[in-house]
């Protein structure tokens, strides 16, 4: 388990959008930015060995950045996140106001899972959560389709 990098006392809920350094509370994060040693992290790092290269216009974000602890039995994958980001199926559901609005709906809502369950009635919907799921956990026949395409 990681502690704040300022106090050193507490579980880190946020992490600083320049340098990225976790840190427990809001008065930690201005006791960081009072100290001047928040160095902004360069976004192209020579050394690395990422698969995907990372253009200059993206924030050096990883999952890990977005996600608090108990969230990361559920992450998924930078690389798979990038997939569903450059899906046109995804882009051309997407363009639907109607899904765009049940999204919305989904992320303001208080009770996420009623929300979820409602939202799941729409076919529009389980369309777009089927595709996602696709480019996700691809099953064994969408995986061999895959590789016919070679």
């Amino acid at each position: 388990m990681q502690l704040c990098g300022v106090c050193s006392e507490h579980v880190p809920k946020y992490r600083c959008p320049a340098c990225r350094i976790r840190y427990c509370s809001v008065s930690c994060f201005k006791r960081h930015k009072d100290d001047d040693s928040c160095q902004p992290i360069k976004e192209s790092d020579p050394d690395s060995s990422s698969a995907a290269p990372v253009s200059s216009t993206e924030q050096p974000w990883m999952v890990e950045d977005l996600l608090d602890e108990d969230s990361h039995t559920d992450k998924v994958p930078l690389q798979k996140l990038q997939q569903l980001g450059a899906s046109e199926a995804l882009k051309a559901l997407l363009r639907n106001p109607h899904l765009r609005q049940l999204m919305v709906s989904v992320d303001s809502a208080g009770n996420k899972a009623k929300a979820m369950k409602d939202a799941m009635q729409e076919p529009l919907f389980v369309e777009f959560a089927d595709q996602c799921l696709k480019i996700i956990e691809p099953t064994e026949t969408e995986n061999d389709d895959d590789d016919d395409e070679y």
